[in-house]
């Protein structure tokens, strides 16, 4: 299949640049960058997508930047190959790391997700529309989201270490349930560990059910728009960093 990034990117800057000039998203994006970096505390309140600045800054730079980051681990994992049917992304945001992976499947599965924030369902919704992938997305509690019957592959994406703690240890047991019940299961963090206090634990627990934990460092072009909000930020994401836990599918 054709490369989607390009024209997602560009329908991405026509609908979140109508009402904002880029001085504003680029003062959204520092203070979202801010937010994550200095004052996580204020993350479970729902801070990072509050007022329009904030969530243009989040969908038009963040957004792609994960897209483009899954996709390459996604390749590098083989998480794609026996492609699953159904993609469940638990913490979804805008839609784009599971777009990621629902297009290494050549648009072969269904991708489902489920966020607390009823705007970022409306705009996975758009994202997955744009980019011609079956979808369904609704409003609710990741934590409480159903796991059976089993998805083929689960993905939290830069959400667990926003879950509240006493919610992380019944969460690690129904992911690796899901993996005894057929799902390939795959989360996906940060390289820094500052706010990941669980990730020895879980690269422990996934370890020992046959997965595996791995970090990663991919150089990448940017597209010019994506750049130029990067240097206006003070940002540098010429290499795009994460780190993984993937459990594959049960032979």
């Amino acid at each position: 299949m054709d490369d989607p990034f390009p024209a997602w990117l560009g329908a991405l800057e026509a609908r979140h640049r109508q009402s904002l000039s880029f001085a504003e998203v680029r003062r959204a994006l520092q203070a979202l960058s801010s937010l994550y970096v200095e004052r996580r505390d204020k993350l479970g309140s729902g801070a990072a997508l509050e007022g329009a600045g904030k969530r243009a800054a989040f969908a038009l730079f963040f957004g792609p930047l994960h897209f483009l980051l899954l996709r390459e681990i996604v390749r590098a994992l083989g998480a794609a190959e026996r492609p699953p049917r159904t993609i469940l992304d638990l913490g979804c945001g805008t839609g784009a790391a599971g777009a990621a992976w629902a297009f290494e499947t050549a648009g072969r599965a269904t991708l489902e997700g489920v966020d607390r924030s009823a705007w970022a369902v409306a705009e996975a919704r758009w994202t997955a529309s744009r980019l011609g992938l079956r979808a369904r997305f609704s409003t609710g509690d990741l934590v409480r989201a159903p796991l059976r019957p089993a998805p083929d592959a689960v993905l939290l994406a830069f959400t667990v270490n926003e879950v509240r703690p006493e919610a992380r240890a019944p969460l690690l047991e129904r992911l690796l349930a899901a993996q005894g019940d057929g799902s390939r299961v795959l989360v996906v963090e940060p390289l820094a560990r500052r706010a990941l206090t669980f990730w020895d634990e879980w690269s422990r627990r996934f370890a020992a059910a046959g997965g595996r934990a791995d970090e990663w460092r991919f150089s990448v072009a940017l597209p010019p728009a994506l750049r130029l909000l990067d240097k206006a930020a003070g940002l540098d994401h010429r290499v795009l960093t994460g780190r993984s836990l993937y459990l594959p599918p049960p032979r």
